[in-house]
């Protein structure tokens, strides 16, 4: 029921639009405020109302599946986005209409995924609520610039994602690395091997082709940053692609394969061997986790191999900048994380000058370093 209130001296409209939302608005004089109203039924008896906002007529279904259309060939789209999307499409429902999405409705979601428990029974952590919620900020992002809404919610309160703790830097000491290999699977041993000595990420390893392997050098072009960047082959890796490449069928793409077909036993503790008709390995979780547990290593995971590689280096004299470089880092303050690991090293260089001053024909009687004189103190 629409109606005109007298509130002090301006003249109140009060009634409900299409979509079940109340509408108040104050007008100055009351043949403006009637003038108003007349013309609002009006348009919600022509159907013509919903023309006004946007936000009255798309339904975040709709939204959903525009956003899906525009960004389903971008890289991880089919893993975390695809997740994130049918998420967002159960909790809001994609009949809601977007106008009725506020922001108390998208911090509510942030305090779901909080409590929310994960596969493995645990809660979920912060970096993985703050990728969720803000994956949600950029579909309504994405609303705004296709004009499929007025205002994102999100702009009507404070920033949603909270600080992450990232400085973990987990790595394997030079006892617990001959632990894990004999614990692997012939497979994964061969990964691990290379995860250690290039800093590779995971998905850069398991996708990587013979082609990108030439000139001593592995060349990475699609990286997570988006910048090529290239990896030396050491000795060690060296040897390890020969002996790869010797087991594989001719023609095979991918460097590191697998194949239950042909499973058999030699003598081994594992059951599988590279098979020269191996295809390219999608997942390392259960094998990678059964590795962990034989060898009783604990609080690691697949990515803290990068660490490995890093620490090492760090702690064999590599520079941040060569580590920076290596490990496709586009500026340094991720880098830093390592710069404790190299403080021995500066110790040891600056220990090269214990002899430069006591070397000196020191005259000074103030600057008196006999052990059996006491040093004399000097005053400003």
């Amino acid at each position: 029921m629409a109606t005109i209130r007298k509130r002090g001296n301006a003249y109140q409209i009060d009634y409900f639009d299409p979509s079940g939302k109340r509408i108040r608005e104050t007008f100055k004089k009351k043949k403006d405020a009637e003038a108003e109203l007349g013309k609002r039924i009006s348009l919600i008896a022509e159907n013509r109302y919903l023309d006004v906002k946007k936000d009255y007529k798309t339904p975040f279904g709709e939204l959903l599946k525009k956003y899906e259309e525009n960004f389903q060939h971008q890289r991880g789209f089919k893993g975390s986005k695809k997740a994130y999307l049918k998420n967002f499409k159960e909790y809001f429902k994609a009949e809601t209409l977007m106008a009725n999405i506020r922001y108390v409705d998208v911090d509510t979601y942030q305090n779901h995924l909080r409590q929310k428990i994960t596969v493995r029974g645990t809660i979920r952590k912060i970096v993985s609520i703050n990728r969720e919620i803000n994956c949600l900020h950029h579909v309504f992002v994405k609303g705004v610039e296709w004009e499929m809404i007025e205002q994102s919610p999100f702009d009507r309160g404070k920033a949603l994602i909270e600080k992450e703790n990232n400085s973990r830097t987990r790595y394997l000491s030079e006892d617990e690395i001959p632990r894990l290999l004999p614990a692997s699977s012939p497979h994964l041993q061969n990964i691990v091997v290379c995860a250690m000595n290039t800093g590779m990420r995971r998905g850069e390893i398991l996708s990587l082709r013979w082609d990108q392997i030439r000139d001593g050098q592995i060349y990475l072009t699609d990286t997570k940053t988006d910048t090529p960047r290239q990896i030396p082959i050491n000795d060690t890796l060296n040897e390890l692609f020969k002996n790869i490449r010797k087991q594989q069928r001719v023609g095979t793409k991918n460097v590191f394969t697998y194949s239950l077909k042909g499973k058999r036993r030699i003598g081994q503790q594992f059951p599988y061997v590279i098979n020269p008709e191996g295809s390219m390995i999608n997942n390392l979780r259960s094998s990678f986790h059964a590795a962990l547990r034989r060898s009783g290593i604990q609080d690691f995971k697949f990515h803290d191999l990068r660490h490995t590689f890093a620490s090492h280096m760090i702690k064999r004299g590599a520079s941040l900048k060569e580590i920076q470089e290596l490990l496709g880092h586009k500026t340094m303050t991720m880098t830093l994380r390592y710069a404790h690991l190299s403080q021995e090293h500066k110790k040891k260089a600056v220990n090269l000058l214990n002899d430069l001053v006591m070397s000196q024909n020191v005259t000074n009687p103030a600057f008196n370093t006999s052990i059996d004189t006491p040093q004399t103190a000097i005053t400003m």
